[in-house]
């Protein structure tokens, strides 16, 4: 069945356009798209619409401790001390209280803005490390929870078998994570079906260089290609200085450099933090059609570093960001911290704007959606026709919005609402997911979310 929406403003890819109407079929696919439209008796959207955001780089589980690592452990507290919080808290995990946080987090999501998600999964196994009766028991309750929820998802399951660079065998609380390579590849035939029934996308995630060897690596990707050639693969990368050091030590060169002269990186890459790169490597993984994975508030929570953004754009780089951690699920404050970090790193103003586009969170939202949708592996990429219906409309009466023109209202929900919501309505493939701001599941599933966190810190 057809569906119309008619928006006043609508933020299209070539830039803002008044009175548009969005036309959309039975399957969520927008099929048309015209500007200075009479309305036809649409529903009318209550403020600008804009394209849903998609969310590159999600740790669900982690959604539960965010916000009790900020306490002084050590002397001096790092990524690595974090990680060791992080790793107990995995251990306690349970295919029940997963789907129930992961739930709660896809419905946090969807009232943010976000309208997908690329879910980096690792943890795979038990609580001793040993695999469910059905090897893909946690992947299949984030997928449930997705479609509980009502998100898009592109399901990673992540590739882990080593500590360290030289193959360092894993530690004992990273048992729940290490898989050999084929059971991987048996794990993604597996998971196949289920995903396409509710419209996932599955790829995959090798870790990072630290936690798989080359030979792994190289069949992983020739084995995941074999079963689809447009399948995503995303990997953490050049996220800390210890890791480029150690990277170092193994290989004689930095994680980018060595990635890309090892492994075949495309466009179907996200190449995720990325964080401490050269301005050659800047340059040479730009122009392999790679996206940057930015996830600026867990970038910021973990100490890592700031991404050059100015950089990776003047070589042409595509970008997307991502919630990773979720210490903050917000879209529009994934983008202020980007900003921010670019404005106090470069000490200027409106970094990331552009010639065509200077309103820069106009600039930022336009490009986040293009390379979100690319690293996903979905046709989510904009208001337009062959995309999916995913859409977000603001609500022009909120009060750092009301009586703006439509540019100013988006950067005014970016960079001024004050964290409360600008957002009353999202739409994911033509569903309608919130509805003046709340998802139908937002109660229940916060309490369930609860439940499951109280449980899982529960003292022994």
């Amino acid at each position: 069945m057809t569906q119309q929406l008619f928006a006043t403003d609508a933020l299209l890819p070539t830039g803002w356009a008044r009175n548009v109407l969005i036309t959309w079929d039975g399957a969520g696919r927008i099929t048309d798209v015209t500007a200075n439209a009479q309305h036809n008796h649409a529903a009318v959207a209550p403020g600008p619409v804009l394209p849903g955001m998609p969310n590159l780089h999600s740790h669900a589980f982690q959604r539960a401790f965010a916000g009790l690592t900020e306490y002084r452990g050590e002397s001096q507290d790092s990524f690595w001390s974090w990680r060791n919080l992080m790793y107990r808290f995995a251990a306690r995990i349970t295919p029940e209280s997963l789907e129930a946080i992961a739930t709660w987090l896809y419905v946090e999501m969807l009232e943010a803005g976000y309208t997908s998600v690329c879910e980096f999964h690792y943890v795979h196994h038990d609580q001793g490390g040993t695999p469910y009766a059905d090897d893909a028991t946690l992947s299949l309750a984030l997928l449930r929870a997705a479609q509980r929820a009502g998100i898009g998802i592109t399901l990673l399951p992540v590739l882990y078998q080593t500590s360290g660079f030289g193959a360092k065998p894993p530690r004992a609380d990273q048992a729940r994570f290490i898989r050999s390579t084929d059971n991987m590849l048996s794990l993604l035939e597996r998971l196949a079906p289920a995903a396409q029934a509710q419209g996932a996308v599955l790829g995959l995630a090798p870790h990072s260089l630290r936690a798989v060897q080359p030979d792994s690596l190289a069949a992983a990707v020739q084995g995941l290609t074999a079963l689809n050639a447009q399948a995503p693969i995303h990997i953490h990368i050049a996220e800390q200085t210890q890791e480029v050091d150690d990277c170092v030590a193994w290989s004689g060169q930095r994680p980018v450099q060595w990635l890309l002269e090892h492994a075949p990186v495309d466009e179907r890459w996200c190449l995720v933090h990325a964080t401490h790169m050269t301005p050659q490597e800047y340059q040479d993984a730009a122009r392999t059609g790679a996206v940057a994975g930015i996830c600026p508030t867990t970038e910021a929570n973990l100490g890592d570093g700031i991404f050059d953004m100015p950089l990776w754009l003047q070589h042409g780089g595509r970008w997307g960001v991502g919630s990773d951690s979720h210490a903050c699920v917000n879209a529009a404050e994934e983008l202020l911290m980007l900003e921010y970090g670019q404005r106090l790193s470069l000490r200027q103003r409106n970094v990331l704007a552009t010639a065509a586009q200077p309103e820069v969170a106009t600039a930022m939202t336009l490009q986040a959606v293009q390379g979100g949708a690319q690293a996903a592996g979905r046709a989510i990429g904009g208001l337009a026709v062959g995309e999916q219906a995913d859409l977000v409309a603001l609500d022009a009466q909120h009060v750092a919005l009301r009586d703006l023109p439509a540019p100013s209202m988006l950067s005014a929900h970016v960079f001024g609402s004050h964290r409360t919501s600008a957002i009353d309505s999202v739409w994911v493939g033509g569903q309608q997911r919130i509805a003046s701001g709340r998802h139908t599941l937002h109660d229940a599933a916060a309490h369930a979310f609860v439940a499951a966190r109280s449980a899982t810190i529960a003292p022994d």
